[in-house]
């Protein structure tokens, strides 16, 4: 059993939503993603998919691209991103997936998972108060999405010793902070594409950039 990460699929099955616009790294990138997917990943692995897994607004909308990511091999732990419209209530869309036999996906909101003795928990973030764009009004949902963390960190610890944590946004200083009290072994996260995902440099040793585009589409093994 092994746990790999991949975030920022945008998978385009249920709506027609062009990347290479974003560069020609994208061209095919459907393909690419399960080529590299099913070069990596065993049926008995876990894959996170921390956020924007697919362009749709609407749940119902998003169904090809559950059914395409239900069919590669190994169980995924999706959480949300900024452009995950779709996102709706657990027990929603629990009962959506249960409605269409879609078996191999899991929810990450305000909880956590064990993995074969390791816990995955996880929260969206936010655009972080050192960005440019950062607003009054963005405070309030950064601190809730600190608390989210906490959260999610506390479930976790009472699963394992082992814990790996998720962000759709890279994570700051007060982020780190919550996660190393809670022993995070890993801290994944996406957001960043194209030249700010190659410009970017962290001082968090335990934290990991996994955007697709930048890992080439392929899952990298986290533990």
């Amino acid at each position: 059993m092994a746990i790999f990460a991949l975030s920022d699929l945008h998978l385009p099955l249920g709506v027609e939503k062009p990347m290479d616009i974003f560069g020609g790294r994208w061209d095919d990138y459907v393909k690419k993603i399960e080529y590299e997917w099913n070069n990596a990943v065993k049926e008995d692995d876990f894959v996170i998919i921390n956020g924007d897994f697919s362009w749709a607004t609407y749940l119902e909308e998003a169904l090809n691209d559950f059914k395409f990511l239900d069919s590669l091999p190994g169980a995924k732990l999706i959480s949300k991103g900024n452009h995950d419209y779709w996102w709706s209530t657990k027990k929603k869309m629990g009962e959506f997936l249960e409605a269409n036999d879609i078996r191999k996906i899991s929810f990450l909101q305000n909880n956590a998972f064990l993995c074969d003795g390791v816990a995955v928990c996880g929260a969206r973030g936010w655009i972080l108060p050192t960005d440019k764009a950062f607003k009054k009004e963005d405070e309030k949902i950064y601190n809730r999405e600190l608390m989210r963390f906490e959260t999610s960190l506390k479930a976790a610890k009472e699963l394992s010793d082992t814990v790996i944590a998720t962000l759709h946004y890279p994570p700051d200083n007060k982020f780190m902070e919550i996660a190393n009290r809670y022993g995070a072994y890993k801290v994944v996260f996406g957001h960043l594409h194209g030249r700010r995902a190659e410009d970017y440099t962290s001082s968090f040793e335990n934290a990991l950039l996994v955007s697709a585009d930048f890992l080439r589409f392929k899952p990298i093994k986290i533990i």
